[in-house]
C-alpha cells in the first residue's frame, strides 16, 4: 500500500464544509467524506475540542491525518475525524475558545488571527493501493489511541463502494429501516455499525471480510437486506410474545439451523413461559436456543452448593455414586477412593425429567462418570 504525506491547509479543508448529521459530513471542496454517512458520531468532549484549536493557534503540530484515495479520485478520511470536525466547526463559528484571555469565535477572530489559522499545515498522509489485508492490518496500527474505530468500521474503510453505502442507508442510521425492523432485537448502535456488523455476521457465518470483500462491487445490499428481514419475521412468527431476553440473541444462527423444521409456535411458546418460572434456570435468556436446540448448556442451570456436594461426597465415603459400574479404570469394583476435587456433583434425577438442585437430589460422581452420563 502507498502511503504518501500531502500537507493541507487548514483553508483548504474547510472549503465547501457541510455537516448533515446523520446524513454524512464533507469538505475539501465537497472531495473529503469526513464522515461516511452514518459510520460514527462526533465524540470529542468541549475540552477535547477546544484543545485542538489552542495547538492550531500555538503551531503546536497536530497529530497526522490519514485519508483513503478511492477510484474516483476523492477522499475517505480514515483517521483524524474528531480533530477535522473540530477544526471544520470552529470555522463555521460553532463555538469560542479563550485566545490570549479573550473568548473568540472565528467569526471574532483579528485578520492576522484569521490569517494563521487558515494556514495552519495538516499533515495528512494519502492512502493508496494494496491488499485489503494490507490495508486493515495498516488501518490497525494507526487505530491504537485517540477515539477509535470499531471493527466494522474499519471494514468500511476498506470495502468501500456501492453495495457498502446501501448497507449504510438501512443498517446504520439511527431510526432507519433495520433499526424500525429490529432494535428490540439488537444490542449496540447503529451509528457506530452495530447493526450492520450484526446482520454481517449472521448471513457470512462470522466471515465478514470474505463476505464485503465478495459483495462490494455490487449494485446495493438486496441479499443482506432480504435475508435480514427474514430472520426477523422469523423470530416474530415463532415467538409472538416478545421478553427482553429476546434482545441480543444469535437469531442468525438459530433461523440457519431450525427455520426449516415444523416447530409449532404454540408449543415452544408455553414451554418459553413455564422455563421463564423454573427457579432452576440461571440464564433465562437461554431459554430462546434451548427450546430450539434442546441444549441445556444455554441454561446455566443451578449449581449445588459446596456444602451440598461435600455432605453427599461424606455419604458416599468418598466412593463414585456408580458403585461397579464406575468408568474410571481399575475401579472395577467400586471401592475406589477419590479426592473431592477429583469428582462432580450430579443430579439424580435430571432437571429435564423434573429434578431439583436440592441435597436429596445430589450424588457425586468420579470424573469420567459424570462426562458419560447423559439424561438417563
Amino acid at each position: 500500500m502507498n502511503i504518501e504525506p500531502h500537507p493541507i491547509k487548514i483553508r483548504d479543508l474547510i472549503a465547501g464544509y457541510v455537516d448533515d448529521a446523520e446524513g454524512g459530513v464533507v469538505g475539501y471542496d465537497g472531495k473529503l467524506n469526513i464522515r461516511p454517512p452514518y459510520q460514527r458520531e462526533f465524540v470529542y468532549q468541549p475540552a477535547q475540542r477546544d484543545e485542538v484549536i489552542q495547538t492550531v493557534f500555538k503551531n503546536y503540530p497536530l497529530n497526522v491525518f490519514y485519508w483513503i484515495v478511492s477510484e474516483d479520485g476523492s477522499f475517505e478520511l480514515l483517521d483524524g475525524q474528531q480533530r477535522t470536525v473540530s477544526i471544520s466547526q470552529y470555522a463555521a463559528g460553532e463555538f469560542s475558545i479563550d485566545l490570549n484571555g479573550n473568548r473568540k469565535a472565528f467569526q471574532n477572530l483579528t485578520a492576522d488571527e484569521r490569517e494563521k489559522f487558515l494556514d495552519y499545515e495538516l499533515l495528512v498522509y494519502f492512502c493508496t493501493d494494496g491488499e485489503e489485508s494490507e490495508k486493515l492490518g495498516w488501518f490497525e496500527i494507526i487505530n491504537t489511541a485517540g477515539e477509535k474505530l470499531t471493527r466494522q468500521e474499519l471494514l468500511n474503510a476498506i470495502y468501500t463502494g456501492p453495495w457498502l453505502t446501501d448497507a449504510k442507508s438501512k443498517f446504520s442510521k439511527t431510526g432507519g429501516a433495520a433499526y424500525g425492523l429490529a432494535d428490540k432485537y439488537l444490542t449496540g448502535q447503529p451509528i457506530r455499525q452495530a447493526y450492520l456488523e450484526t446482520a454481517l455476521k449472521w448471513i457470512s457465518k462470522g466471515d465478514i471480510a470474505d463476505y464485503m470483500s465478495a459483495h462490494q462491487k455490487d449494485a446495493d445490499a438486496g441479499e443482506l437486506w432480504t435475508y435480514f428481514r427474514d430472520v426477523i419475521h422469523w423470530v416474530e412468527d415463532m415467538f409472538p410474545t416478545y421478553r427482553s431476553e429476546m434482545k441480543g440473541q444469535p437469531w442468525g444462527p438459530l433461523y440457519d439451523d431450525f427455520h426449516d423444521q415444523a416447530i409449532d409456535p404454540a408449543v415452544i411458546g408455553a414451554e418459553v413461559d413455564l422455563l421463564m418460572e423454573d427457579d432452576e434456570i440461571d440464564a433465562k435468556k437461554g431459554i430462546y436456543p434451548y427450546v430450539l436446540s434442546r441444549d441445556e448448556k444455554y441454561l446455566s442451570l443451578r449449581q449445588f452448593t459446596s456444602a451440598q456436594r461435600r455432605t453427599a461426597y461424606e455419604k458416599q465415603k468418598h466412593r463414585c455414586a456408580n458403585g461397579t459400574k464406575c468408568k474410571t479404570v481399575g475401579n472395577k469394583d467400586g471401592q475406589m477412593v477419590f479426592e473431592f476435587a477429583s469428582m462432580d456433583a450430579d443430579h439424580i434425577k435430571p432437571w429435564s425429567k423434573g429434578g431439583k438442585t436440592t441435597a436429596e437430589n445430589c450424588q457425586m460422581l468420579c470424573i469420567a462418570c459424570n462426562r458419560s452420563k447423559g439424561s438417563l
